[in-house]
């Protein structure tokens, strides 16, 4: 069994690559699945404050996956970080282990690469102008996953603290990318083609009456039902769109918007499977508003960890 580490996962998961591969395992049949299972999550409960994530997938006669994250909050007083997350993958005909890989880089690079997959069907061909709301791990990949499918020029980046953003606008700054952090919010959404949100926030950061025509507002931060990051005048205002059906049921986002009367099942306009698979053809027009709600499905997280561990084969193969 191989053990891949972080800088070798993140070697092997380029986002053009990791894109094009969500896109064709979304677009393989209903919900994505054209074969794959992808069950349920299961979440435990672990001493006084930890949580126990297991998120399986597979594809018969292929891939087994089983991506384990564990949440201990109350490890920050210890100075180390509250989540790990490791990934195993399997021969799905023999059981066989076939590698241990890094967790955290598949799962916030999966992430990234699933909200650029929704962007290059429901954001402006032409938009140069992205916010990213949060300044956290995947916040600062969204930059390069979204600058994969649109002509990017410019960032901002706002945080509920000043300092990371600074810290994340620098960062983006020596990729050579035209960052700039800001502290004014609403003129921030005002300004933005994209406005990609990653943040733990349970209360609306992003208010409908900010968008203006034609912007796509991207929510991947929030994943239960107490999250949420924008308010229920953005789904009245927007075209909505999810990741899977599951978000019908547990984005706090959308939760919300179905209390307010603002949001209905039936308005959902797709899945990322029916984008894929050219059931819905995606942004209408140029001034339509587009919302694309991710909770995150562990079909990502397995063809991530096929793509690593091909790419890894491959490279012994040819050494």
């Amino acid at each position: 069994m191989r053990a891949i580490d972080a800088e070798a996962t993140r070697r092997h998961l380029p986002f053009s690559a990791l894109i094009d591969a969500l896109r064709q395992r979304f677009g393989e049949g209903n919900e994505g699945s054209a074969g794959c299972e992808v069950p349920q999550r299961h979440t435990h409960r672990i001493g006084h404050d930890g949580t126990l994530l297991l998120m399986p997938a597979w594809r018969a006669g292929a891939r087994l996956g089983l991506k384990t994250v564990g949440v201990f909050p109350g490890n920050t007083v210890l100075g180390l970080p509250g989540l790990y997350s490791t990934y195993l993958l399997f021969d799905a005909r023999t059981g066989v282990p076939l590698a241990l890989i890094d967790g955290n880089e598949i799962t916030s690079r999966r992430t990234a690469a699933a909200s650029a997959l929704a962007a290059s069907y429901l954001a402006r061909a032409d938009a140069q102008v992205l916010l990213i709301v949060g300044a956290g791990r995947v916040a600062a990949l969204l930059a390069e996953a979204m600058r994969a499918v649109r002509p990017i020029t410019r960032v901002q980046v706002w945080n509920h603290r000043a300092a990371p953003a600074e810290q994340l606008a620098a960062q983006l700054r020596e990729q050579g990318i035209a960052a700039q952090p800001c502290t004014d919010l609403q003129a921030a959404v005002q300004q933005a083609d994209i406005v990609s949100c990653a943040t733990l926030s349970t209360t609306a950061l992003i208010h409908g009456a900010w968008l203006r025509p034609g912007t796509h507002l991207d929510l991947i931060g929030s994943f239960t039902p107490d999250m949420h990051e924008a308010d229920a005048a953005c789904f009245a205002r927007s075209s909505v769109f999810i990741d899977t059906a599951e978000a019908l049921a547990k984005a706090g986002d959308v939760l919300h918007a179905k209390a307010a009367g603002a949001f209905a099942d039936a308005q959902l306009c797709a899945t990322l499977a029916g984008l894929c698979g050219g059931a819905h053809a995606g942004r209408a027009s140029a001034t339509e508003c587009t919302l694309f709600k991710a909770v995150g499905t562990a079909l990502e997280d397995l063809t991530a960890a096929e793509l690593v561990f091909d790419a890894v084969v491959a490279g012994e193969s040819l050494s």
